[in-house]
């Protein structure tokens, strides 16, 4: 008489490839969010990566599909390396080391893509074709439509409560623990009822479950949210005393030290300048879009500002960790590009100074489409000012084609670099209020009219 272990088997089945959807779309989820800090979110980013997962989990339906025996200790393996790829390879010491050793940045990218995220993806993507054959019915397609359900649905909600629940609250190292967790829970379940193999696995288990435990808790991590990796620490910056910076994604976000007055990072001050001491802003309206370390505020009496960022996190963060008191302001956790579109309110400046990586702007906020957004919720005579990570010269297509995209908007912009020794360089960029004037036209010695339109602009007139 056989034993009635028909449907505890089956809902184990089911519960396994729901587990690889959920872990696999996590991995997935997981390792865009872990690149952001170093290559940040451009498309030209997310759509290989998620092409590099898909043709690893087409392979791994095709090694599935040939397994021809052993099923459940397939499976059983295949979970083992995959949480211990994941609990290793996703941590977040781990991914900073690959890329702060590994030069240039696109061949850590290949390294990571390649040694972590494709075998992820191979391994967990056996799982379907290969309990297949153990599912009860008849009809092939039966089997294989129920196994494909579970693990869409895994797929589903583990991209639902990964990104809006758990790296929400927790942070991307929970995220990371989960999915391993899931992973090793269940292999001790994928047992055939003629082996004892349990124990055997057990210290595997156990190293797993440590070396996961420790690339995500004991050792020292970042302090990351679902939108962005911030880290505060000391800096030496001449002339200057005991500076700090605030990190965001790699990047120097903020920078503030203790003097007194306090100093500031040097695009910082010069905004401060110009808005405070060459336009004489008193009781003005300000539109901060990219919170950063809150420092355009900091101190600031004279002004109203508004600052949006799409991290909730940010403001709490910057006043914990960075600013040690709190920041002068209102804030609102929001898309910059959703939150011009959508206020009524209008401002006498607007400040952009989104980034998302090193020198990198969502691509979203580059557009005509953003610009014109900036200019709607200006006030008449108001004025945008955005800080821009460009070549010092100005002569990259990307340097080129931003300036003048903003000034097809704006018309004719103020553009200043504030630092011509370096490759790099902020560049802030003044635009004001209006339509754009006319289309210019050059003069030349046939047609030289500089002299009528010197008396034409006449300011006093």
């Amino acid at each position: 008489m056989t034993r009635p272990d028909r449907p505890v088997r089956t809902a184990v089945l089911f519960a396994t490839v729901f587990v690889e959807g959920f872990s696999s779309l996590g991995a997935e989820i997981i390792a865009l969010r872990r690149l952001v800090p170093h290559l940040g979110s451009a498309i030209t980013v997310t759509a290989p990566t998620i092409g590099f997962f898909l043709l690893a989990l087409a392979l791994g339906y095709q090694a599935g599909g040939r397994v021809e025996r052993d099923f459940l200790g397939r499976v059983r393996r295949n979970f083992l390396l995959a949480a211990a790829l994941i609990a290793v390879g996703l941590a977040g010491p781990v991914i900073d080391a690959l890329f702060a050793h590994v030069t240039p940045a696109p061949l850590a990218y290949l390294i990571f893509v390649a040694g972590v995220l494709c075998p992820i993806a191979w391994l967990l993507g056996q799982t379907v074709p290969v309990l297949t054959n153990l599912l009860r019915d008849d009809r092939v397609g039966a089997r294989s439509g129920a196994a494909l359900y579970w693990s869409t649905l895994g797929s589903f909600l583990g991209s639902l409560s990964l990104s809006l629940l758990v790296m929400q609250w927790l942070g991307v190292a929970a995220a990371i623990l989960v999915c391993a967790a899931l992973l090793l829970f269940l292999v001790p379940w994928l047992q055939d009822s003629r082996e004892r193999t349990v124990a055997a696995d057990l210290p595997i288990i156990a190293l797993v479950a440590v070396a996961a435990f420790g690339g995500n808790v004991l050792l020292p991590q970042q302090i990351e949210t679902a939108y962005a990796t911030y880290k505060v620490g000391p800096v030496a910056v001449s002339g200057m005393i005991d500076p700090r910076v605030f990190w965001i994604n790699n990047q120097v976000a903020s920078i503030i030290d203790d003097s007194e007055p306090p100093r500031y990072t040097r695009y910082i001050e010069r905004l401060r300048t110009v808005m405070l001491e060459e336009m004489g802003f008193r009781n003005r309206s300000i539109l901060v879009l990219g919170a950063g370390g809150f420092t355009l505020s900091h101190r600031e009496p004279l002004n109203d500002y508004l600052y949006v960022d799409i991290d909730p996190a940010i403001r709490e963060l910057a006043e914990r960790e960075f600013l040690g008191a709190g920041s002068r302001g209102r804030f609102v956790a929001a898309d910059a590009r959703r939150f011009v579109t959508d206020t009524d309110e209008r401002f006498d400046a607007v400040v952009v100074d989104a980034y998302s990586a090193l020198t990198s702007i969502p691509a979203h906020l580059v557009t005509r489409e953003f610009w014109q957004g900036t200019q709607r919720v200006l006030a008449p005579q108001g004025v945008m000012f955005a800080n821009l990570i460009l070549d010092s010269r100005l002569a990259t297509p990307y340097a080129r084609n931003l300036l003048a995209t903003i000034q097809s908007v704006y018309g004719p912009c103020a553009v200043e670099i504030l630092f011509r020794d370096r490759p790099l360089s902020n560049v802030l960029v003044q635009c004001f209020a209006g339509s754009p004037p006319p289309a210019a036209e050059p003069y030349t010695d046939e047609r030289n009219r500089a002299d009528i339109d010197v008396l034409r602009s006449n300011p006093n007139d």
